[in-house]
């Protein structure tokens, strides 16, 4: 049977591995693409966690090699593309997942501008220069897909404005590139995520409250209508993975929910 992705050159944007006890969503995207057949070039704002999911990948025979950058600088994100098109020659899958919250976040009357400033900077700015660097590359191809990470805070909650701001605009991006972009063969979705158990998630709220991880594990599963479970990550590689491969090749400007049923309002 042929892999689902074999072939194809995937960018895992956001691939480093947050310290905690389960599995972020970037390694378990690069996971899934390089066995599912994809060359992966991961990418981290730490190099050494990019190397660490590279490692372990290759261990399992995939071709994967790794990299430093930082996406809010737009040289690196240049570089990034720079860097696939030189070992690999084209670029078929971007995978964007990097995204911060938290760092004092608040309601619109409460939060300062620098708290703003420096996570619309990470989560749309930095989305939008990557985007901007592999979209002449995939134009030249007439062929790519480019799979964003946002949130379904993007349609609720009241507590984070940067955050939540911040995932609508990634929403609205994803659906400006699809526009502009079909004509040259060119997708973009997104996947707008619920209630994850992730590093990031878990272990950073429990840092921030104080707070045992198995407490907030379990306040936040109470909240998730399918079957009292937060997701994984692997339930986003699955989506990502479907998005990127060929089996969605009529699906663009897609705002896919992989949230449990959190946004259907479920009682």
């Amino acid at each position: 049977m042929t892999k689902r992705v074999e072939g194809k050159i995937a960018i895992v944007v956001g691939a480093g591995q947050t310290p905690g006890e389960t599995i972020g969503n970037g390694v378990a995207i690069a996971q899934l693409l390089a066995r599912e057949g994809a060359t992966v070039l991961c990418v981290d704002r730490s190099g050494e966690r990019a190397e660490k999911t590279a490692k372990e990948i290759s261990s399992t025979g995939a071709v994967v090699s790794s990299m430093e950058a930082d996406i809010t600088v737009a040289d690196d994100c240049d570089r990034i593309i720079k860097l696939a098109m030189t070992r690999y020659g084209r670029v078929d899958i971007l995978i964007n997942n990097v995204g911060i919250g938290g760092g004092g976040d608040a309601p619109a009357h409460r939060i300062e501008e620098r708290v703003l400033d420096r996570i619309m900077d990470v989560n749309l700015k930095g989305m939008w220069h990557t985007i901007k660097a592999a979209i002449p590359v995939m134009r030249a191809q007439k062929s790519g897909s480019i799979v964003n990470i946002s949130s379904l805070a993007a349609t609720s909650g009241a507590t984070q404005m940067a955050y939540e701001v911040s995932k609508a605009a990634v929403n609205r991006l994803t659906t400006h590139v699809a526009q502009s972009n079909a004509r040259y063969g060119v997708r973009a979705n997104a996947i707008m995520m619920g209630f994850m158990d992730t590093p990031m998630a878990i272990t950073g709220i429990a840092q921030a409250t104080g707070r045992p991880t198995e407490e907030v594990r379990a306040e936040r599963n109470a909240m998730v209508p399918l079957r009292g479970k937060m997701g994984t990550g692997h339930d986003t590689a699955y989506a990502a993975l479907f998005l990127a491969s060929d089996e969605a090749q009529f699906i663009t400007g897609e705002i896919l929910r992989v949230d449990g049923g959190m946004g259907l309002g479920l009682a």
